[in-house]
């Protein structure tokens, strides 16, 4: 074997006598890539930061063997493991927001690991910050290099943050969902500089939830849950032909295998959805939105042109686009938290947002609880110190529900997003991903509302939860009549809940049509290169194709939804 090879052998990770992974072991040659895969809380991540030296201060980690290049990694002091790590191996995190500094731009963030590992002199460290952020796709790398994660959109921020992973060219790169944030074209463009770093002979170990994303990637896969191997072995094995029974459910959750109507958990038995009726009522209707934004380099950037359309009652419209596109200014100005500086939106054929505060909020506050919204990260936008309770007791306060009458609807909305009773008295950070994002669906609920905003609700949970958690939203719909506005990158998940689809690019419509429509004969080429973009499963009948990259500009991201959020209400 080369020198540059990971051995795992043996590896058990244990936390106050609990251990939470157990015996796991593969070996990652020069050039491949190994995944593992599985559910949030099988050991997946944990096992991926012990490899760097960073499970944690409480953790207790053994084996048989742990060692990379010839080199025992359980021997390294933490002196030692701060001149391996970003030079020898790359790490690259899952939650760009939480992991960059927000106070220092990206391109410090870079140039940081070139100082600290003595790359080059200033101008040549200054020029290979700038040439990393080109690598990974992000225009505008002079103006973005000098803007902090704030004032970048969730794809930009994740870019940064693999570009700093990539600095020094490791070795061995070990990526923890490193695409959970990005579109699809954005994605196909990464999973492109991992095949670079495959083929340049380096190694990578990539834990994701995205089963296609891992197909195109893993020369091997190994499948964990509750911190054991269940399966293990070459890809197109494992992936074709699966043996083990969880395995085959992670797989049977991927929405993009299953039509609109068909359930993707096996919690309930399979249904169809009813017939939407045709003459369904017009809840919301936008006519020729516009929106600029003023830069940080002073520039007037047009992010929104001429958008519109129309949301029915029962009836879900899915909105598409790569990051910067404009989807989530859209829903913001459809969600009367910001006003278009063109065109207008109604609710129920009376005027709910014009242009430089046509609307007050005095007017639409009586009708705010018939619209509400479901946003990606539910824990930024929970109070950390409040219960579950608490958290439910609010939203049914603002919603004007009598105090007396409150503690029975928390349990009616708790039962209505299957939640046990007993975890009313929990705080989030006490709760899964998948449980966090229920209750968040519940909050969402609590007003009885006629229109929900969905801003990408499932896109951080891993494949069998995200299956539970739009299996929900379709009970939902069905049981309460709801009104969906859908946004997500992901193109599987919006062909599943979507009857009508939006496609948006550089802040413009370019093509609305019904969903299966779109999928099928999509009229637009930019819509044809989005589905083109979109990784496959082995046997899909599908390969993946990578689009050139796009040097036009992207929208500027610069307001905080939680904030706004808590300001409407």
């Amino acid at each position: 074997m080369s020198d540059n090879t990971l051995i795992v052998d043996g590896l058990n990770v244990s936390f106050d006598g609990q251990t939470v992974v157990h015996d796991l072991s593969f070996t990652l040659a020069p050039g491949r890539c190994v995944a593992l895969v599985g559910e949030s809380g099988s050991g997946k991540s944990v096992s991926a930061r012990s490899l760097v030296g960073l499970a944690g201060g409480r953790a207790e980690v053994a084996a048989r063997g742990l060692s990379f290049a010839g080199r025992d990694l359980l021997s390294l002091s933490e002196r030692q493991w701060r001149s391996v790590r970003g030079k020898d191996i790359g790490f690259v995190l899952q939650d760009a927001l939480v992991s960059l500094d927000p106070l220092r731009p990206v391109g410090k963030e870079i140039l940081e690991v070139l100082e600290t590992h003595r790359f080059g002199n200033r101008t040549q460290r200054q020029a290979r910050v700038l040439e990393l952020l080109e690598r990974v796709g992000v225009p505008d790398v002079a103006l973005r290099a000098r803007q902090r994660p704030g004032q970048l959109s969730g794809g930009l921020r994740q870019r940064a943050l693999i570009a700093s992973a990539l600095a020094m060219d490791p070795a061995l790169v070990i990526a923890d969902e490193p695409t959970t944030a990005l579109d699809a074209t954005v994605q196909a463009q990464i999973l492109e500089v991992f095949q670079q770093i495959k083929a340049r002979g380096a190694s990578l170990l990539i834990i994701s939830h995205d089963l296609a994303v891992v197909a195109q990637l893993a020369d091997d896969v190994v499948v964990m849950r509750h911190g054991e191997v269940v399966e293990q072995g070459p890809m197109e094995q494992v992936l074709r032909q699966p043996t083990h029974a969880y395995t085959k459910a992670l797989l049977a959750a991927v929405p993009a295998e299953h039509p609109r109507g068909s359930r993707l958990s096996p919690e309930r038995a399979s249904y169809v959805s009813p017939p939407v009726r045709q003459d369904a009522e017009v809840l919301l209707r936008a006519q020729g939105l516009g929106k600029r934004y003023l830069g940080p380099d002073g520039q007037v950037r047009q992010v929104v042109r001429d958008v519109g359309f129309e949301l029915r009652s029962g009836r879900t419209l899915g909105i598409v686009g790569e990051s910067g596109s404009g989807k989530t200014t859209v829903a913001r100005i459809a969600l009367g938290l910001l006003q278009p500086d063109a065109g207008e939106v109604h609710y129920r054929g009376q005027p709910w947002n014009l242009p430089h505060g046509g609307v007050d909020e005095k007017h639409r506050r009586p009708l705010r609880r018939e619209i509400s919204v479901i946003y990606q990260d539910p824990l930024s936008s929970f109070d950390p110190r409040w219960s579950v309770a608490q958290i439910l007791d609010d939203a049914l306060h603002v919603a004007g529900i009598d105090a007396q009458q409150r503690p029975a609807r928390i349990t009616r909305l708790l039962n209505q997003v299957r939640l046990p009773a007993e975890l009313a008295e929990r705080r989030p950070l006490q709760l899964s991903g998948g449980q966090r994002q229920r209750v968040a669906i519940a909050r969402a609920i609590a007003s009885e509302p006629k229109v929900i905003v969905c801003d990408e609700p499932v896109s951080a949970l891993d494949v069998s939860v995200q299956a539970q958690v739009l299996d929900l939203l379709a009970d939902l719909q069905d049981e309460l009549g709801l009104a969906y506005l859908f946004i997500s990158h992901d193109l599987g998940v919006i062909r599943h809940v979507s009857d009508d689809v939006l496609v948006m690019r550089h802040g413009e419509v370019v093509e609305l049509a019904p969903v299966e429509q779109l999928f099928e004969q999509p009229a637009h080429e930019y819509t044809r290169r989005l589905l083109g973009s979109v990784p496959r499963l082995p046997g899909s009948g599908a390969e993946l194709q990578v689009p050139p990259l796009d040097p036009e500009h992207e929208a500027f991201d610069l307001f905080d939804e939680t904030r706004l959020w808590k300001i409407a209400i």
